[in-house]
């Protein structure tokens, strides 16, 4: 692989000479542009706006444009002789746990090759310093007219850098989240988790551009004067939700007879299905759990006949107090004539 950079590796006093190569390849299938009424090649000519001329790519050079339009010309000697510190030095600043990094700094992936036979040793060591830690190292170098950032860590033998972006590249997410709240129930949390598991792991290797193969299909069949393959177009979703509860036990249910795994389908997607029933779901009235029914204990059944008879002698006993009464009390004595 042909380097594009050549320098060294600042690790406190340590130096590693080392060449830079580019880690990442572009596949995508590139067009020109042609006049349609008879198909000749559109090209961009490089032309001077004084003197309306043709000029050629060595008869160019570089200018800043000041805020009155004034062309200020900067050389490449210039740029050479700024104070720079990492203009041919990739400068470690900092070892930080990966975690650290936010991926949306993440730039263009470079290899690091050790340049020569000397610098075997200290780069064998950096590299063997990172994985022991379990860290990565942050790194300040210059290419392509600039200062930049970088990450340096371990890929199998070999040391990579990662390009970052300066923290104040990251744009702030404001206005992207939705704007209406949105309450997620824990039943369309369940169908999500169980569709992230049914869909698991991915062998990255196997995954590769559907669309750049049907592009060089389509480009290969018109060489030939042949009509295109026809290809299965992709569901158009419409961007829109009906049931979201319903569409993602389908997708959990495609996932898994995707897999072979068709008996554990209904287990998972009747789920929240038992739940709506049993009005778990938001928005829903909770079933109400039948009363308890009132159970009547041995003592309290003892109670009642127990009062009633203690009733019943009291009522007897007083009838025959009264008839003894009667009998007792004197006969009232007659008139006489």
């Amino acid at each position: 692989m042909r380097s594009i950079w050549n320098g060294a590796i600042s690790f406190g006093l340590v130096s590693i000479p080392i060449k830079l190569v580019n880690a990442t390849e572009n596949h995508s299938i590139s067009f020109r542009q042609i006049h349609k009424a008879d198909g000749g090649r559109i090209r961009y000519r490089k032309v001077c706006e004084l003197d309306q001329e043709e000029v050629a790519t060595s008869d160019i050079g570089k200018a800043y444009e000041d805020a009155t339009g004034t062309m200020i010309p900067i050389t490449d000697d210039d740029l050479a002789g700024l104070p720079l510190p990492t203009a041919k030095t990739i400068e470690i600043v900092a070892f930080v746990p990966a975690s650290s990094i936010d991926p949306l700094q993440m730039d263009a992936a470079y290899y690091l090759s050790a340049s020569g036979v000397p610098a075997a040793k200290p780069y064998t060591l950096l590299r063997e310093a990172l994985k022991r830690s379990q860290k990565v190292a942050v790194a300040k170098f210059a290419l392509r007219g600039r200062e930049r950032l970088g990450m340096l860590r371990v890929v199998g033998d070999v040391i990579a850098m990662h390009g970052l972006l300066w923290p104040d590249e990251i744009r702030t997410p404001e206005g992207v989240a939705p704007e209406t709240e949105v309450t997620v129930r824990d039943a369309e949390l369940d169908l999500a988790d169980a569709l992230m598991d049914t869909l698991g792991s991915v062998d990255l290797d196997s995954l590769h551009d559907d669309y750049r193969e049907a592009v060089e299909e389509m480009i290969a069949a018109k060489a030939e004067g042949a009509p295109p393959p026809e290809r299965e177009s992709a569901e158009a979703g419409g961007g829109r939700v009906l049931d979201l509860m319903a569409a993602l036990e389908n997708s959990v249910r495609a996932a898994k007879e995707a897999r072979g795994d068709d008996k554990q389908v209904a287990a998972v997607t009747d789920l929240p299905a038992r739940r709506r029933k049993a009005g778990a779901t938001a928005g829903s009235t909770p079933a109400k759990e039948p009363a308890p029914k009132k159970t009547t204990s041995k003592a309290a059944a003892k109670k009642t006949p127990a009062k009633t008879a203690t009733k019943k002698t009291t009522a007897k006993k007083a009838t025959r107090k009264k008839t003894a009464a009667k009998r007792t009390a004197p006969a009232p004595k007659r008139a006489s004539a």
